[in-house]
Order: structure tokens, then sequence, then C-alpha cells
């Protein structure tokens, strides 16, 4: 029995000694592009540019702030130019937008973005259902936006969707994801975003596929993108930071959750996450009470009630 209570402390210890300790993470805030896009309720562009404005004030430093796709497709961003024109920029945040080929690039250039963002799928059939090729061919496609890019001098995030499983094709082979994601690195993004689109990752899923995608890419170039549809989210994300990953999507108040997606309650809460990391010792550098109140703002416009655990407990000095 001895023996064996110090095997088990022996196999800790060398577990703790393996993480990588990440004493500082950036926040990634994807409430108003991710967070918005599936709302039923179309907002007013002041409202969205407030969100933008208010969030400005909480110390995040990356902002996603719409998408230049076609109004037909995504409603709620049909007003995308008028959103990024009409935010006030704050020196030392970017606020990156998603362009899912060289006409929405050229729209977003237009409209004065000063980064960019490009969404694969490391699964086919998901790829097919979205942008009806596989996801091969979808990298291919942003080939031209990454040209542009690189000729305006616009940085490009890549996004890489259905990382752990896909509604259509069940599991996904960590091989799927790390061509996707090796793909857009050598292509050029400057960070790829891990999306576990449908939120069935666990920790255990999630280190199967971390543990192929850093060979093909560095843990500094990754972050990872966590819906909570199982409650899995904190769990996921806090697994990542013991491969070296800094950077993590998150969205106010968990707005937004795939629509394709059984049950899915949402993208991973920031607030959730910031108390996470900060009761860990982790900076962010984030007013966790600044964040709670723009996702109360928010909630109210919607007329929903917080997906976030934190700002539904919260009891802070405004109260």
């Amino acid at each position: 029995m001895i023996r064996s209570s110090q095997i088990l402390k022996k196999a800790l210890a060398r577990s703790f000694a393996t993480k990588t300790f990440v004493p500082e993470v950036r926040i990634v805030e994807v409430g108003p592009r991710d967070g918005l896009q599936n709302e039923p309720k179309i907002l007013p562009s002041e409202v969205k540019i407030s969100l933008i404005d208010q969030l400005s004030e909480t110390g995040l430093k990356t902002i996603e702030a719409t998408s230049f796709v076609s109004p037909k497709w995504v409603p709620q961003m049909g007003d995308n130019a008028e959103v990024l024109q009409g935010i006030r920029k704050v020196e030392g945040i970017s606020y990156p937008v998603l362009t899912p080929n060289l006409k929405g690039f050229e729209g977003a250039l237009k409209a004065g973005a000063q980064e960019v963002a490009v969404f694969g799928a490391a699964s086919d059939a998901f790829s097919q259902k979205n942008v009806n090729c596989t996801a091969a061919e979808s990298i291919e496609r942003f080939r031209p936006v990454l040209e542009a890019a690189k000729k305006h001098n616009i940085k490009v995030r890549g996004y890489v969707s259905t990382v752990v499983g896909c509604p259509y094709q069940g599991p996904i082979k960590p091989s799927d994801v790390v061509k996707v994601a090796g793909a857009l690195y050598d292509m050029g993004c400057y960070e790829i975003s891990l999306g576990d689109t449908i939120g069935v990752g666990t920790p255990g899923t999630m280190r199967k596929m971390l543990d192929e995608v850093v060979r093909a890419v560095p843990p500094e170039k990754l972050a990872v993108h966590c819906h909570d549809t199982y409650g899995q989210a904190l769990a996921n994300i806090l697994t990542s930071l013991d491969y070296g990953i800094s950077v993590v999507d998150s969205s106010v108040s968990g707005l937004g959750g795939c629509p394709y997606a059984r049950g899915a309650s949402g993208n991973a809460a920031t607030e959730d996450v910031v108390y996470m990391l900060h009761g860990m010792g982790v900076t962010t550098g984030i007013d966790l009470e600044k964040l709670i109140y723009v996702g109360r703002f928010i909630c109210q416009k919607l007329g929903r009630v917080s997906e976030s655990k934190v700002n539904r407990a919260w009891k802070g000095s405004r109260e």
C-alpha cells in the first residue's frame, strides 16, 4: 500500500515537472463576431460599436470586430464596414475581421482593416456543407487572400474548425488537423486558432490532437477556441496551457455557438476564462469586473441570460 502511494506521488511529480508554465495569456475576444453572428435578434450598428468600445476599456488586446461575408448568409454582419469604421480604435489593441475570400478581404481593406482571419476546417464533411469543397480545396481558396494581405502588409490569422469532432463526420483524426493547421501556417498565417467547433472535446481528446499539431506548428503560434456544449471548455483550455499555448479565444458571456451542434451553449465565456486564469496566477491584463458589466450590457440588449457562471454569480461594487 505504501509502495503504491509512493509510486503515485512520483508519477504526479513527473507529470507536473513536464508541464509548461504559461505566466501570461492573451485573450482573443470573439464575441462581437463569432458570438453575435448566429444570434436571431439583429442588433443595431450602434449597439455593436458600443460593445466593442466597452470591451476596449477592459484590458483586452485583441477584439474580433466583425465579418466581411455576404449579408445573405450572415445577416447580423451586414453592417460590417459601418461597425469597423465606427469603433474607437485604441492604440495597442487589434481589431481583426473575418474574410472568407478575396472579395471579403477587399471589402475589409477598404473599410480600414489592419488584421484579417481566414477560416478552414479539419473535416471534409463540414467543409463540404459550409463552402461546398473539401478541406484542402478551401485552403487553396485562401491563397489569394494571403498574397493580397502580404502585399498590403496586413496580418492574417488562421482558424481551423472541427479539430476534435464534426457534426457530420464524427471524431476527427489529429492528422487531419495537422494538414490544415500546417498548411495555413506555411501559407503565412501568423497564428493558428484550433477550434472545437461543436464542443465535444475533452482533455483526453485535446491532448491527442495537440500532441500531433505542436510537431507541425510551434505552440507559440497556436491558440485554442473551445466551445462549452458538454461543459468541457475550461478543462480543455487548461489542457492547452500544458503545451505552452498562451492564446485563448473566448466570447463575452459565452455568446455564440455552432448552429449545427445539438445543445450548443456557446463559446467559452471570457469572464469564466479570466476568473480561472487569475485564480492560477496567470496574467491577462483584463479587469474582470469591467468585463462582467460589458457582458451584462450585451445580454440585456439581446434579451437573454448570460452563459457565464462568473457573471451570474458576481456581486461587485456596482451592485
